[in-house]
């Protein structure tokens, strides 16, 4: 298993928004496949209605989200701890 990030866009009430999910999963496939039931069973978006734009690896230890972080814990713990992502200034 590996940790992903997808990015896109759905609709979230009447408006279309950005989103960003970290994702633990096999393939960069079942990473979208995730993200599809994810978004549709929370926000009641049908699959043509999102639109995935990137699916990328990521190193666990930069994600936040809880269900990541819990399923590399000795992952992370065996190499340091976690890493804070970089943030640009604006």
């Amino acid at each position: 298993m590996k940790a992903y990030r997808v990015a896109g866009q759905a609709p979230f009430g009447s408006m279309r928004q950005k989103f960003s999910l970290d994702i633990v999963a096999s393939s960069k496939s079942d990473a979208e496949h995730r993200a599809y039931s994810i978004i549709g069973s929370r926000h009641k978006a049908n699959r043509r209605a999102i639109d995935i734009k990137s699916v990328g690896e990521i190193d666990p230890r930069t994600s936040s989200e809880p269900a990541v972080q819990h399923h590399f814990r000795d992952q992370i713990a065996a190499e340091g701890g976690k890493v804070t992502p970089v943030v640009e200034e604006e």
